[in-house]
C-alpha cells in the first residue's frame, strides 16, 4: 500500500476514534457510489452526519481540512443522496470534516461540524 493511502488510513481510524468517544454511532466507512466515497457515516443522536476524513503529514502545504473544495462537496452530496435513497432513509444530513495532522512528533485534530452546506 502507498504510503500517502496507509496515512489515509491511519487518519480515518483516527476520526472513528475521535468521533465514537464524542458519542457518535458509526454506521458505515468507504461508502461508494461509483467514484464517489463518503469516508464515514454516522450518528449524532437522531441526526445523520456524513464525514470527510483528511490527513496530511504536515501543513506546508495548506491545512488539510482545504483540500475540501466546491467540487469535493458536490461530489459528497451527490454520494449521499445515492446513500439515503439506497438505505430508503429520509433524513437531512449533515456534512463534517475531521482533518488531521499525523506525524512523528504530533496528531492535531480538528473537527469542523456542518462544515458546508448542499444548496
Amino acid at each position: 500500500m502507498a504510503r500517502h493511502n496507509e496515512l489515509g488510513k491511519k487518519g480515518e481510524e483516527i476520526a472513528k476514534k475521535l468521533l465514537s468517544d464524542k458519542g457518535y454511532t458509526i454506521i458505515d466507512t468507504n461508502w461508494r457510489f461509483d467514484k464517489d466515497e463518503i469516508d464515514i457515516v454516522a450518528k449524532d443522536g437522531d441526526e445523520l452526519v456524513i464525514v470527510e476524513v483528511k490527513t496530511r503529514s504536515t501543513a506546508y502545504y495548506g491545512f488539510p481540512e482545504d483540500a475540501v473544495d466546491s467540487q469535493k462537496e458536490i461530489f459528497l452530496i451527490r454520494a449521499t443522496e445515492a446513500y439515503l435513497e439506497e438505505k430508503n432513509l429520509d433524513l437531512e444530513a449533515r456534512f463534517d470534516i475531521v482533518a488531521i495532522i499525523f506525524n512523528n512528533k504530533e496528531t492535531k485534530i480538528h473537527h469542523i461540524i456542518d462544515a458546508f452546506y448542499p444548496d
